[in-house]
């Protein structure tokens, strides 16, 4: 959906059904009661005339009106747009979910995108209906009211941790935005009649009263929704296999509990441990925090390493729909895919370079020395977080294992990273960011894409060097070469033709394998 330009029948039809594939996507704003709602709101649909639709939460509160506190319309899943948009306002929201207005400023968003100030507030006010200052403020409402309902945090700890610059701007954006004063807010949020899990309709919200209870000091448990249908089989398959011992943790399901990936995070203001289990409709994130300025963008991080934005039936419509790949009809595709993203873009990048030429367990036992050696003590199951490049790239050689070649290109990277060289977030674009990539030594195509891919969540990328998407291909008739009728998903099709090989290859151990560039690589992702 184009949100410069809403198609307004198409909006109006989404609301009339209570399509909650839309939330996030737009807003709906009603004039006669000044309140703005997610799309599968269930009040009574308003009358066409008094309604008007709007791209962003912030644009509502921009044009004067306030969150509807029946649905919540800021707790749904992100839009997937910030996604298939590679243009300056989806990259600009990246960064601003990030929460890079609120440590450096609209000036650090600006000089992050290469723009001046004036530029990107002209860009972002033209194109989502508000300016950076707004947008950053709409999150930053949505943090204090995660905060106010679901921790026992005084109301000044939460307007910092928000990162409001006053106690006062605190006060009065939550009744601007919300129409309630803080306390109101949290007293509500502890009747029982408002708790979220009274409510499994609308199952997808962020922070319930009772699952959302601080269990210690700094610690919350969060619901992050998701857009039905999730493969929960390949996300948790994806975290265990490459779970490195001292890094991370896999717990598998029991009887009583679902699977539970649990790790350290770095986060601007310190690190965070956390602990993941996708559930239906949800997953439970509790996240242990140093400094609870990190909360907004630690949940930010976390919704783009499961890809939990995505809109799953977009992109099932066009892989598994009419005209989509052979493989459906086999049975070989499965419904909700998603492309892992990560959660720290220097980790990702030296892990997949240490996993060059190995396989994945020869690649998480070549990081967990790494780890072991000089990643930082952190509390908590999980002992150590993931070295930082600085020293990796000093002390790395001495613990690297492996081709004299590729240790060198490792601490190489590391070096570039450390030294703002090389720089790696959500705000580039993917051919600069590939571009810069392909110039370190010991970086090909294959390893260029899988980060520009993962980084960025990137939709539209076809791994086509990989040897195991290519015989997945082959295996179901696939002609890669001839992939622009499945763009822009094409990052997708990759993901399942990986998932459908090792259906087909469960009972065979991994083997080492080389892309059709000789650049090598393993072959599981």
């Amino acid at each position: 959906m184009n949100t410069t330009a809403l198609d307004f029948e198409r909006c109006y039809r989404a609301v009339t059904a209570r399509d909650s594939r839309f939330d996030g996507q737009f807003y709906t704003a009603v004039r006669t009661t000044g309140i703005y709602c997610r799309p599968s709101c269930p009040a009574i649909t308003p009358k066409r005339p008094n309604v008007t639709f709007l791209p962003t939460a912030a644009a509502a509160q921009q044009a004067g009106y306030r969150a509807c506190r029946r649905c919540l319309p800021d707790a749904a899943p992100g839009s997937p747009l910030w996604n298939t948009r590679a243009d300056l306002a989806a990259r600009a929201m990246r960064l601003i979910g990030d929460g890079v207005v609120e440590r450096g400023g609209v000036s650090a968003l600006a000089s992050s995108l290469g723009y001046s100030q004036r530029q990107l507030t002209r860009v972002l006010t033209t194109e989502l209906g508000a300016g950076p200052l707004a947008l950053a403020r709409a999150h930053r409402a949505h943090t204090a009211r995660l905060l106010i309902q679901t921790t026992a945090m005084p109301m000044s700890d939460i307007a910092f941790a928000a990162g409001f610059a006053s106690i006062r701007q605190f006060n009065d954006t939550v009744r601007e935005v919300f129409a309630v004063s803080p306390s109101t807010m949290r007293t509500e949020a502890q009747r029982p009649s408002r708790s979220e899990t009274q409510r499994p309709s609308r199952a997808g919200k962020q922070g319930t009263n009772n699952e959302a209870a601080p269990a210690a000091n700094g610690t919350l448990t969060l619901r992050l929704p998701y857009r039905a249908p999730l493969d929960r089989d390949w996300l948790e398959w994806f975290l265990s296999a490459h779970a490195t011992p001292g890094l991370e943790l896999w717990q598998p399901a029991t009887a009583d509990s679902a699977g539970t990936y649990l790790r350290n995070l770095r986060t601007p203001h310190g690190y965070a441990g956390i602990r993941l289990s996708v559930l239906p409709g949800h997953v439970r994130a509790e996240l242990t925090l140093r400094d609870m300025r990190d909360l907004a963008p630690t949940v930010a991080r976390l919704r783009h390493l499961l890809d939990l934005d995505a809109d799953p039936v977009a992109i099932d419509e066009a892989l598994l729909g009419p005209g989509a790949p052979a493989a459906h009809t086999a049975g070989a595709f499965t419904p909700g895919i998603r492309v892992p993203g990560c959660a720290d873009g220097p980790e990702l990048l030296l892990r997949t370079m240490i996993g060059q030429q190995i396989s994945v367990a020869a690649a998480n036992t070549h990081t967990a020395r790494l780890v072991a050696a000089l990643g930082e003590p952190a509390d908590g199951p999980v002992p150590r977080l993931f070295p930082t490049p600085a020293a990796i790239a000093e002390h790395g050689g001495d613990v690297l294992t492996g081709p004299d070649q590729r240790v060198r290109s490792i601490t190489a990277a590391a070096a570039a990273l450390a030294g703002g060289d090389l720089i790696l977030h959500q705000g580039r674009t993917a051919p600069e960011l590939r571009r810069d990539l392909l110039a370190l030594s010991g970086v090909g195509p294959w390893t260029a894409d899988y980060v520009t891919m993962r980084l960025l969540a990137d939709p539209d990328i076809l791994m086509h060097t990989d040897l195991v998407v290519r015989r997945g291909a082959a295996r179901h008739g696939l002609d890669l070469a001839d992939s622009t009728r499945w763009s822009p998903w094409r990052s997708y099709l990759s993901m399942q033709l990986w998932r459908s090989e090792l259906r087909t290859r469960t009972t065979a151990g991994p083997a080492v394998t080389k892309s059709a560039d000789s650049e090598a690589k393993v072959s599981t992702p």
